[in-house]
């Protein structure tokens, strides 16, 4: 009789196994059918809470960050936050003179002649607004960008570079691209950070980023594009816009958390480059490879 139970367990978790990769393999050939007619380059990777749903495409490329940096910078300060270096409250002067007229940033808006800005609203302004100022006054808090690269360097993150600032990287086409990630290791980073277990931040300053990366406001078209409009999603965004003489945009990237409606997750990192489509099929590429594996997740 255990014999018996024994050998229909097993056909079972067989059957179950190759139903699974049966599946995965649909959700491949459904993301490689999204990018095959479109003239750019896509970096994907996908993980869902089982380890056997994991998924990539051009995993381990190296393609340019852009905005998407600007969550491992949040992350590098939140950890001195914990240190007790900064403190989430305390004020950061900046300049009239840094808030350059050609980065983006809301805070400029906000504080056209500069001034003293909590720590907390410019992390939010950096992350959720994709604001270009407060995300160099950030980087020169650390120091220089090249400490953000040490921090994760340190935590075992090694295809992962930041090099320079956002006022360096608008000014020369060419230098974007020293601040790079793989797919595979932006989802590990996600993951890495979102794993309560594994203690890099405090409860606070966890809460705290977490909930600036589910209100994101950029980047509406793409994780989110064709997701329910209830749907969680926490991410970050990045554009390069185009070059000026060949049309061809270096950068359309979103990576987050999606979270299901059964409570679980799963991480997903799509980078867009070389790419001479227009930002509305580029945007739309990430919003589809989005919602297959929402579909994939959702009835798993």
């Amino acid at each position: 009789m255990l014999k018996h139970t024994l050998a229909t367990i097993f056909a079972f978790l067989m059957v179950s196994t190759h139903t699974n990769s049966q599946k995965k393999e649909t959700l491949r050939h459904q993301i490689e059918g999204i990018i095959s007619s479109k003239n750019a380059t896509v970096g994907v990777a996908i993980n869902g809470m089982d380890a056997k749903d994991t998924l990539s495409i051009n995993g381990q490329r190296h393609f340019p960050m852009q905005s998407v940096f600007k969550f491992p910078i949040a992350l590098t300060i939140l950890a001195e936050v914990d240190k007790g270096n900064l403190s989430l409250d305390q004020k950061i002067d900046i300049k009239k003179s840094q808030l350059l007229p050609g980065l983006w940033s809301p805070l400029r808006k906000k504080y056209p002649e500069g001034g003293s800005i909590p720590l907390d609203e410019i992390i939010e302004y950096t992350v959720a607004l994709s604001d270009n100022v407060g995300c160099d006054a950030l980087l020169r808090l650390l120091g220089e960008p090249r400490a953000v690269e040490r921090y994760f360097s340190k935590l075992g993150f090694t295809d992962f570079a930041v090099k320079i600032n956002e006022e360096v990287m608008q000014g020369n086409w060419e230098l974007q691209f020293l601040n790079w990630t793989t797919p595979k290791e932006a989802n590990r980073i996600l993951a890495t950070f979102y794993e309560t277990s594994n203690n890099l931040l405090s409860k606070k300053s966890y809460d705290f980023i977490w909930d600036i990366m589910k209100g994101t406001k950029t980047g509406k078209k793409r994780l989110r594009g064709h997701l329910p409009e209830e749907t969680i999603v926490a991410h970050k965004t990045g554009w390069s816009g185009k070059h000026k003489e060949t049309g061809i945009t270096a950068a359309v990237n979103n990576i987050g958390i999606v979270f299901l409606p059964s409570g679980e997750h799963f991480t997903i990192s799509v980078f867009v480059t070389e790419s001479s489509e227009s930002l509305e099929t580029n945007e739309k590429i990430i919003a589809e490879i989005s919602k297959a594996a929402w579909d994939y997740f959702l009835v798993k």
